[in-house]
Parts: structure tokens; C-alpha cells; sequence
């Protein structure tokens, strides 16, 4: 991407997330043999500062707990349940961002803090700027996917159950997909 790509809004700007637009998905694996995915449509946050200057940068995300959606009603409410998120306790999960080490007009990793159940953890993404434009109603907006992984553990997701063949029900490996959309907040 050029620099004239980046130049779509002021260089400090404030985004925030078009969460029609964006997507925050996760897999994990099933009896040891199949994955399980999912996302969450209750997506909100922000990004400040100016996009080729990573030191100014500030990025925070939140997720709704209760909008997590593996298209299989009982399991999404066992997920919610204390055994798991605890959505009543604990509505929201949040990340961010910290620093950022590369090139963010292209390929970059990003480091934040995760926040689950209280519990915050240093994340690691890798990240893709995948590009600035105006829409057809003069706003300004930039795109970025991401790929990580967690261990649920580390966030005191631990229920599990063992299986009579060997193994465990529920995979530690949390997989994250996020494809973003932000839009330039005017003013």
C-alpha cells in the first residue's frame, strides 16, 4: 500500500469499529478430532492516533459476552454459564492494544492486553492492513484482519470433561479471527 493510501483521513484521527462491517470469531477443538467455531456480534471500540506512527497509536475493543453465537443454542448458553464466561458476572472482554512491532502499512504484530473474567493476559496478533478508502458518502475508512491464539486456561476457563477413549471434551487452544472495519469519528 502507498503512503497516498494512508493519507485518507487526518494523520491523528479517531476510528471507531463499524461492527456491521467487522468480525471477531474463534475456533476450538471438539472431542480431539473436529473444531468448534463461533463469534461475537456485540462489537464495539476504538483506534487513535495516526495509523504510521505506531507510537501514537491507541486501541481498545470490548465483546459482549452474551452475543457469543456457535449456531447451537445449549452449547451457547453452557458458554455464558459460570462454567465458562460467567456473562452475568463478567458481560464484557476486552483488549488493548499496547505496541506494535513491523510495518502497518502492511504486515505487523500487535501486542495487548486481554481481558477475560478479570483475568488480563499479554496477546499477541499478527495483522494485516488490508487498506484505506472513502465510501461513497465521503467517509473515511481503514480494514485490518488479524489471526492469535490463547490458551483458555490462562483466562480461568477450565471446565472440561475427560472422554473414556483418552482426551478432553473441549480443546485449551483458543484460535481468534478478527476482520475489522473502522470508520473515521468526525470532528
Amino acid at each position: 500500500m502507498t503512503a497516498a493510501h494512508l493519507a485518507v483521513a487526518a494523520p491523528t484521527t479517531t476510528w471507531q469499529i463499524d461492527a456491521t462491517h467487522s468480525s471477531v470469531e474463534f475456533a476450538v477443538k471438539h472431542l480431539m478430532i473436529a473444531k468448534v467455531k463461533g463469534h461475537f456480534s456485540d462489537v464495539s471500540g476504538t483506534l487513535t492516533g495516526d495509523i504510521a506512527d505506531p507510537e501514537s497509536f491507541g486501541l481498545e475493543v470490548k465483546l459482549g459476552v452474551a452475543s457469543i453465537d456457535t449456531r447451537q443454542e445449549q452449547r451457547d448458553a453452557h458458554l455464558r454459564s459460570p462454567d465458562f464466561f460467567d456473562a452475568e458476572k463478567y458481560p464484557t472482554m476486552a483488549f488493548k492494544g499496547r505496541r506494535i512491532e513491523g510495518d502497518t502499512s502492511d504486515e505487523f504484530k500487535l501486542y495487548g492486553d486481554m481481558t477475560i473474567r478479570d483475568v488480563t493476559r499479554e496477546v499477541v496478533l499478527d495483522v494485516t492492513n488490508e487498506g484505506s478508502v472513502t465510501d461513497p458518502w465521503g467517509n473515511p475508512r481503514i480494514g485490518f484482519s488479524a489471526k492469535g491464539k490463547i490458551d483458555r486456561r490462562d483466562f480461568g476457563l477450565t471446565w472440561n470433561q475427560a472422554i473414556e477413549a483418552g482426551g478432553v471434551v473441549v480443546g485449551d487452544e483458543i484460535k481468534i479471527s478478527v476482520d475489522v472495519e473502522f470508520t473515521a469519528v468526525a470532528g
